[in-house]
């Protein structure tokens, strides 16, 4: 590597009406691409500059004059009302009183009605059809000869009438314009209209290098309220319940043999989440709706790709059916995605998918406020800072796995008040043409454990749960994820049927972590006797099964974590409340536990025959423990949150835990630094990840090297001279 400084590599957001700032930053930053934003245009100054443009398209909105005209074609979502409890034999039940009336409208045609189902809720039985009735004056629903005292749900299908992320968008900058709509490919006709204004506007976008689709055709779930005490009544970046239609269902019946029901969708309120385990309906689904996204997704892209120009995904926002890692990604034909990011593990997420371009999209976006509402661009705020706390995050993932670009995007003449931003992300810009770099010289050192993470989604959700960071914190998992996007390890993703396809025999170390019945703990698939057995032998021979709060758990055996034999802890769950429980000694290790680490107990957990070596414990509950069993060994954490201390712990516990022993190199010894090392060229970089100097020394194959940082600081250091 030389000094000489590096240029592209970096996307650009430009701006009509501000060509100077957007020039001058487009060479501040070492760009070679400039896109426009949602919102904004990029005036004919800017498009013959001389760089790549980027174009950005939401195929399904912007069309607003054919969907006012078209309105049985809009997309549309089951909903639920609240329970109402029955205070006689009739109730009525008023539909949209929940619901946020600029965002849905009833589909009360006779197509959308055959599929709604009245619920007593009391009883979980679906009421007759010959019970109710709808009144289209009223907007409501009729119940007679039912149960007082019951509760009453009416689960109906309703057009979204807001595209949800024009909402956000409209909502957050305070447009005043039109709200615009979101349309269904579903409909020939559609399709065929698509097709008619993706050829056009190829046609009259000749500038354009790069078409850039905000996603393909169906959003996210979020489901907006009445009541502005609780407007976001329900999110899930993983759900697929906006993808629902009349003609879907109907569509589905023929190609899958049965009906689905609004029940299959609204699953007693509680919807089809992400985080609990999927059943068989939601499973064919979701194939049903990748296909479909998938078959006519890339006619949209054989189209652009004719044209000359190139098509990349932004893989957020109307995400739902294209899923990087379910092994049909490929067929879509994209040269490459873009993934907004927040964190390490969505700078991993992006890495692995089957594309030729990997591209992130940086946060703070450039908007006057953050996603939670804290201002960002403007009087207040502080991007500077939040683009540092955003980039030690993002930087420690990007040296275990190449991306290819990076950028920003929103509103460039945002930044004009905050000139040290935009310094900051000049360094930012350097810093990642350097790593990018060195990535294209070789791979980095990793340490010898191989580790997989096992939940029911497997490689299906690869480096996620269901959305970002800020959305899902709340998972023991996705603490984990984050840590290891980070951290020098082989990681994979695996499910329950790939245990017993013998997926165990390349792994070291397996994770499971959750809470019981979810999906990353894996609920009823620790039924599964093949399962136990496989996994068993596998720790006896020499494994390492590491369990995080409520790992294997399933009630109806003998114990609660269905690994308990090789964990040596289980979690009572009341019916061992009269049992004696194993007292025990704390063997602290310095060797695993940094100081001021940390771990939140949980009530009812017992050694199972007094043999675990308890290491951590809290108000006199075990928190961490080491269970010898076989070869192999079982590790039990109560909990787990991403902590300075708490991350070099997990490093600690995973590097003593592999088949073989660890000789320290290529680790920092303060665990408010990291390191990655290149050994085809023999480069080590080490990152600050806080806003502090530190000084760190790291043993290496050349010696011991010792460097001090400045506070987010990194050093890049060659180790042969």
């Amino acid at each position: 590597m030389t000094n000489e400084k590096k240029t592209g590599s970096f996307t650009l957001p430009g701006e009509s009406g501000y060509e100077e700032l957007t020039l001058k930053l487009a060479k501040k930053w070492g760009a070679d691409v400039i896109r426009d934003s949602d919102g904004t245009v990029l005036s004919d100054e800017i498009i013959s500059a001389g760089y790549g443009i980027y174009s950005t398209i939401c195929i399904i909105r912007d069309h607003n004059q054919w969907a006012a005209q078209n309105t049985d074609k809009l997309q549309q979502s089951f909903l639920m009302t609240n329970p109402v409890v029955a205070k006689g034999n009739e109730l009525e039940i008023p539909l949209m009183n929940d619901f946020f009336e600029e965002q849905f409208t009833i589909n009360d045609s006779e197509d959308s009605i055959k599929y709604w189902q009245v619920y007593d809720r009391t009883t979980n039985k679906e009421v007759s059809r010959d019970k109710w009735s709808y009144n289209q004056e009223t907007t409501s629903v009729l119940l007679k000869e039912i149960t007082p005292w019951h509760k009453y749900t009416v689960s109906f299908m309703a057009y979204r009438i807001w595209e949800e992320i024009s909402m956000y968008n409209h909502t957050t900058n305070n447009w005043d314009k039109e709200h615009l709509m979101q349309i269904d490919p579903m409909h020939v006709e559609t399709q065929e209209y698509l097709l008619n204004w993706l050829d056009n506007w190829c046609q009259t976008h000749k500038e354009t290098t790069v078409v850039r689709f905000t996603s393909m055709f169906y959003n996210f779930v979020w489901i907006w309220g009445s009541n502005e005490r609780n407007r976001h009544l329900f999110s899930d970046w993983g759900s697929y319940d906006f993808t629902v239609s009349p003609l879907a269902l109907d569509k589905f019946k023929e190609k899958y043999g049965y009906a689905l029901t609004a029940e299959d969708f609204i699953n007693q309120g509680k919807l089809q989440v992400t985080h609990m385990p999927g059943s068989k309906e939601k499973a064919d689904w979701m194939e049903f709706i990748n296909d479909f996204v998938i078959d006519f997704g890339k006619k949209l892209i054989q189209m652009v790709h004719d044209y000359g120009k190139s098509a990349y995904v932004f893989y957020d926002d109307s995400w739902v059916g294209i899923e990087p890692y379910n092994g049909k990604f490929e067929e879509f034909g994209f040269d490459g995605l873009i993934k907004c990011v927040f964190s390490g593990y969505e700078v991993r997420l992006c890495s692995g998918a089957p594309v030729d371009t990997h591209e992130l999209r940086l946060h703070p976006y450039l908007f006057p406020v953050g996603l939670g509402g804290a201002p960002t661009f403007m009087e207040g705020g502080d991007p500077t800072l939040e683009a540092k706390n955003f980039w030690i995050s993002i930087r420690r993932a990007l040296l275990r796995a190449p991306i290819d670009r990076i950028g920003l995007g929103g509103y460039l003449h945002l930044t004009e008040p905050f000139p040290e931003f935009n310094d900051y992300i000049e360094k930012v810009a350097d810093e990642f043409r350097l790593i990018k770099e060195l990535h294209h010289n070789g791979s980095p050192y990793c340490f010898k454990p191989r580790i997989a993470v096992l939940h029911t989604w497997g490689k299906l959700r690869s480096w996620t749960l269901s959305g970002h960071f800020h959305e899902t914190h709340m998972h023991d998992l996705i603490h984990i994820n984050e840590v290891l996007s980070g951290l020098p390890f082989e990681v994979s993703f695996i499910n329950f049927d790939d245990v017993k396809a013998g997926a165990l025999d390349t792994i070291d170390i397996v994770i499971n972590a959750g809470y019981a019945g979810s999906a990353w703990s894996g609920g009823a698939s620790w039924s599964d006797t093949e399962v136990l057995e496989k996994l068993t032998q596998w720790v006896n021979e020499g494994g390492t099964f590491m369990g995080i709060n409520e790992p294997s758990a399933l009630e109806g055996y003998d114990n609660f974590f269905r690994m308990s034999h090789v964990l040596g802890i289980d979690k009572d769950t009341g019916a061992k409340v009269c049992h004696g429980k194993w007292s025990f000694n704390v063997e602290g290790d310095s060797t695993l536990l940094p100081e001021n680490y940390s771990i939140k107990p949980q009530k009812n957990l017992y050694l199972t025959d007094g043999l675990a070596k308890v290491l951590a414990a809290s108000a006199d509950a075990p928190v961490l423990t080491a269970y010898e069993f076989g070869k192999g060994k079982g590790i039990y954490l109560a909990s787990y949150e991403i902590t300075p201390e708490n991350s070099r712990m997990l490093l600690n516990l995973l590097v003593h835990s592999g088949r073989e022993e660890f000789d320290g190199k290529y680790l920092t010894d303060n665990l408010h630094t990291e390191c990655a090392y290149y050994p085809n060229t023999k480069t080590l970089v080490v990152i600050n990840n806080s806003d502090q100097a530190q000084t760190t020394t790291i043993k290496t194959d050349f010696g011991s090297v010792t460097v001090t940082m400045e506070a987010f600081d990194n050093a890049i250091l060659p180790l042969d001279k």
